[in-house]
């Protein structure tokens, strides 16, 4: 199992466990995230599963492809952590994850 954390806009965090081969995304609608929205169900179409990887955890992340990539030009409030967590893949190296959640989706 795989610990994901989720830190919300005001800083409270919560923490979940995920199954490796499972995305952030999985793991916050399996457990009722707030704010994780992800309307298109994980087919990298729409926005609403946007959110922040902390640094350190960034650079482990294999890198976006050219369709997250695109999808990120239309996020609300885009960083450099920002990604779409349907597509971020978990496993055993993905133990202990920080994702923050935007103040809002697009």
């Amino acid at each position: 199992m795989t610990k994901v954390i989720f830190e919300h806009p005001d800083g409270t965090r919560e923490t979940h466990a995920a199954v490796a081969g499972e995305t952030v995304m999985d793991c916050a609608l399996d457990h009722g995230v707030a704010g994780i929205k992800a309307q298109c169900g994980g087919a990298c179409t729409c926005v609403t599963c946007h959110c922040y990887v902390s640094p350190p955890w960034f650079a482990r992340l294999r890198a976006p492809q050219p369709d997250e990539l695109e999808m990120l030009d239309y996020v609300w409030g885009r960083q450099r952590g920002s990604r779409l967590a349907c597509q971020i893949v978990l496993d055993d190296a993905c133990d202990g994850i920080v994702v923050r959640i935007p103040r809002k989706q697009a």
